[in-house]
């Protein structure tokens, strides 16, 4: 017997009346109050059993509705509308369209993304059963209409059912969902995604309350309330005969227009039900609960539940693991875009003083109190805390540490809540990309990425999403125009990325079958790039790139900065307008004004259309001592992939050449020069206050007394009359090579090694200068001596990987490792990855524990990072091992 049918029959054993509360039936069978609240709520939503609405909540079974009546004295609907005043007119709707005789009027909800159509829906229902207009049993079937809006036959097989044989497959009578609902209450959301077909198919029904299956001759009937959603206006997006048949429209109004006192309520309703979800005190501190008030939520309340949901499954995950005594939530740990609500502090500092006392420091929300008037039937966030604690079980039985722990739940949590909240603006990104693309472009983009996602097994965030949508769209404008296209990286693509090529090619031939045109396999190669992982990281402490565009007209930049900061959800892109009108030195002035005032250290691209703009990069660069590249003949299908790479901390040559190959028009000489920059070598600079001839003959005497690798060394001599003209060009040539060391007649202020001429051409720091280079040389090639000695591992790429961890820990401790500690680290890493992998024993190090404690914030930062090494080469490197690790950056 499973858990619920337990409960049932309990119930139905104890036969009260007057009801149970779910504390009191948690003792009796002995299983926990969050568990038995929860089916007890599931088996009322099914008509099982009914509840009060007073405090606590009484669950009980009965027939006799007298007892219903008297237990319900306010339906759920009087009870929303007392803390959310916005809503009474809309509650007022939705009362006479379920009470209107003598069964009901159908009726349309209207409202942005994550306002709460479909709970308000299913309130209505909730009213009806309450009323005694629908029995207890009656059905609520909510319908999605964009699941298939571009398939006008399995839509009417769902909603009207199918008679066997009535096409091939069609191997049994299949019941549709009007049949399903009869008595019940049909909900249809997204009804403006119903193809004309769809809704002429409705509303025969709204007229008559009858239909046929499909392939039927029999006419049947079914007696059911229609209640459909849209986020559209219906004038626009609804035919003329579908609306005249809907009497009533109940708009719900966008969280953004609801008062802070009902924002408040919902913040406090929604920590509620969090807390009777994990059966523990949630304590939130008064910024939190400022911030949430406050912060800019552009999906709704859909959002604002799943932001709360974020923060109190990361909570709760500390309290798991040890690292807080409780579940606690404070504001420092809260995602940036809810803490910028604190910054609103000047506005909103009367209503905050009002509505939250600055004399409370945590407001506690407890388990004990069960109701909820904002849970919903198909809350996706219910499994969260599950999956918290069965990955917990997991890892600790591996005997990974509590914060190792941590830091692996709170990546699974931020990825888990990634997802929910991209699914709640999908709609808005959808609706934009719509009006550029075309309705049927973009339901075939909806089939393309639906086949994509099924062969990966692994879902594509909504920035890639929109990028693959623009990029089809562009690709069929290609084909339409008979342009070819050539990709120079397609057999590397092919060797690289074997599994995305196979999935790109399924696409090719969707595109080719949509298009009715063969398409070179060239287009694959670009598809390939979107499918690919983004699992770069941005270091700490750096700027991002910047993304600009310039372009001619009275607002073209503008817009396509719009456009493509509306796609990807961010204020990022900045767009500078170029009337044709205005001189380009006016224009170059606006840039500089903008660089100034957005300043990078990482750079910036400049995305341009022609002319005398692509001359700005050089002019920028020169001035601002700043990385510039510029990408003529921007589009915005350049402009968003910039974006997407620059929000994701890409550095600006990545960003550069990720633009470039998803470039149908590249120049492939260009991207052929571009390769041979690859392999930069290391400058050694000689100087002279006397002229370039002293620094010439500088060169020459360590050419001739130094041993070096010409592939990788360069010794460089500059002219250096000036001295702040000098430090300019090392500035210069730093932006492209790595400065080793400078052997000059004068000191700069430069972190370089520097080295004075008379001690070099003397010879007294000869051997010194040797050893320097050497030690750089072992470190260049410590990728092919891993190659050669590591057996079980590219040791190339896991010297890559060692790299990448290394100089992430360097940053966090702020500390530089010379040269020749690093490559004494980079070995012992690898071995050790190397011998842990072949299970072999660490060597225990000596009075570990004292050692740790007294080096704590250099063994959390190690710890930290060595969890990307744990991940990708599944190697449990132990507090032993992390000791000998700490040694190296000691002293």
């Amino acid at each position: 017997m499973n858990r619920k049918d337990l409960i049932y029959n309990k119930l139905v054993e104890i036969s009260e009346d007057k009801g149970i509360d779910a504390q009191t039936l948690s003792s009796i069978l002995n299983i926990s109050r969050a568990n038995v609240s929860h089916e007890l709520n599931k088996l009322y939503k099914e008509g099982k059993v009914y509840k009060s609405s007073g405090r606590p909540v009484l669950f009980f079974v009965s027939n006799n509705t007298n007892n219903v009546n008297t237990a319900t004295k306010e339906s759920q609907l009087d009870d929303l509308v007392k803390n959310n005043i916005s809503l009474k007119h809309s509650v007022e709707q939705a009362k006479a369209a379920i009470l209107y005789p003598p069964k009901g009027m159908n009726c349309l909800i209207l409202g942005d993304t994550g306002v709460g159509k479909s709970m308000f829906a299913s309130l209505m229902h909730d009213y009806a059963v309450e009323m005694g207009v629908k029995t207890n049993d009656s059905p609520f079937i909510t319908f999605n209409c964009a699941d298939y809006s571009n398939n006008p036959q399995l839509l009417t097989s769902q909603l009207f059912g199918v008679k066997k044989g009535a096409y091939t497959g069609a191997e049994a009578d299949k019941v549709g969902l009007i049949e399903k609902a009869n008595g019940g209450i049909l909900f249809l959301d997204e009804v403006h995604r119903l193809p004309p077909e769809g809704q002429e198919a409705l509303f025969i029904f709204l007229d008559t309350n009858s239909f046929r299956r499909m392939g039927d001759s029999e006419t049947r009937k079914s007696d059911v309330l229609i209640i459909s959603a849209t986020t559209e206006n219906p004038n626009s997006a609804l035919l003329k005969t579908f609306t005249r048949r809907i009497p009533i429209t109940i708009t719900i109004p966008s969280l953004k227009d609801r008062t802070l006192e009902e924002r408040l309520h919902l913040i406090k309703n929604f920590f509620k039900h969090e807390s009777i979800r994990i059966n523990k005190d949630i304590y939130v501190s008064l910024n939190t609960m400022r911030a949430l008030l406050s912060y800019d939520c552009p999906s709704n309340i859909g959002q604002l539940k799943s932001d709360v949901q974020l923060v109190c499954a990361k909570a709760y995950s500390e309290f798991l693991t040890n690292i807080k005594y409780d579940v606690r939530i404070n504001s420092r740990n809260l995602p940036h875009y809810i803490k910028e609500g604190l910054y609103k502090e000047k506005e909103h500092r009367i209503l905050w003083n009002k509505l939250v006392s600055e004399d409370i420091e945590y407001f506690k929300f407890s388990s004990s109190n069960e109701h909820n008037e904002y849970s919903d039937k198909n809350d996706k966030n219910n499994c969260i805390y599950e999956i918290i604690e069965q990955k917990l079980e997991k890892l600790k039985s591996k005997g990974i540490s509590d914060i190792d722990i941590e830091s692996i739940l709170e990546k699974d949590i931020a990825r888990y809540f990634e997802k929910c909240i991209s699914g709640v603006s999908e709609e808005v990104n959808k609706k934009s990309l719509l009006n550029i693309l075309g309705e049927d472009v973009l339901d075939f983009v909806d089939k393309v990425v639906y086949s994509m996602v099924t062969s990966l097994k692994r879902n594509l965030s909504h920035n890639v999403y929109t990028a693959i949508a623009l990029h089809i769209n562009t690709l069929i404008e290609r084909v339409n125009t008979n342009k070819a296209i050539v990709n120079p990286q397609l057999n590397k693509i092919k060797e690289l990325y074997p599994e995305e090529f196979k999935v790109a090619l399924e696409a090719k031939t969707l595109i080719e079958e949509y298009l009715h045109h063969p398409i070179p396999e060239d287009e694959a190669g670009y598809l390939t790039i979107f499918l690919l992982p983004e699992e770069q990281y941005n270091p700490k402490g750096l700027d991002k790139v910047k993304i600009l565009i310039i372009a001619h007209g009275q607002s073209t930049a503008t817009s396509m900065a719009e456009v493509a900061n509306k796609l990807l959800g961010e204020n990022y892109v900045i767009g500078i307008n170029s009337p044709i009108e205005i001189m380009p030195s006016k224009v170059l002035d606006e840039l500089k004004k903008v660089v100034k005032q957005n300043f990078s250290t990482s750079g910036y691209l400049l995305l341009v259309d022609m002319g005398s703009l692509t001359t700005f990069a050089d002019i920028i660069e020169k001035e601002f001592k700043v990385p510039v590249k510029v990408i003529p003949l921007a589009s915005t299908l350049h402009v968003i992939e910039a974006t997407r790479k620059a929000l994701l901390g890409f550095s600006l040559e990545n960003i550069y050449k990720d633009v470039l190959s998803v470039n149908s028009y590249m120049d492939i000489n260009r991207n052929v020069k571009e390769q041979g920059t690859d392999n930069k070598k290391i400058a050694i600079i000689t100087a002279c206050l006397t002229g370039e001839g002293a620094s010439v003959a500088v060169k020459s005497f360590l050419t001739n007394n130094l041993k070096y690798d010409n592939d990788l060394f360069e010794i460089i001599p500059l002219n250096c009359l000036d001295k702040n003209y000098f430090k300019e060009k090392l500035l210069k040539i730093q932006e492209e090579k790595e400065i080793l060391f400078i052997v000059s007649s004068f000191s700069i202020n430069l972190d370089i090694k520097q080295y004075n001429i008379y001690d070099v051409l003397s010879m007294k720091v000869l051997s010194e200068l040797q050893e320097i280079v050497d030690t750089k040389s072992a470190l260049l090639k410590m990728g092919s001596i891993l190659k050669e000695n590591i057996d079980n591992f590219n040791g190339e790429e896991l010297y890559n990987d060692i790299i990448h961890v290394l100089n992430r820990i360097q940053a966090k401790l702020s500390i530089e490792l010379s040269d020749g500690k690093l490559i004494g680290l980079i070995l012992h890493l690898a071995f050790m990855i190397s011998k842990l992998k072949k299970g072999k024993a660490s060597i225990e190090y000596p009075d570990k524990d004292e050692f740790i404690s007294k080096n704590n914030y250099i063994y959390q930062v190690i710890r930290e990072h060595f969890i990307f090494l744990y991940n990708k080469y599944f190697v449990e490197i132990s507090d032993n091992e992390i000791c000998y690790v700490i040694n190296f950056f000691l002293h």
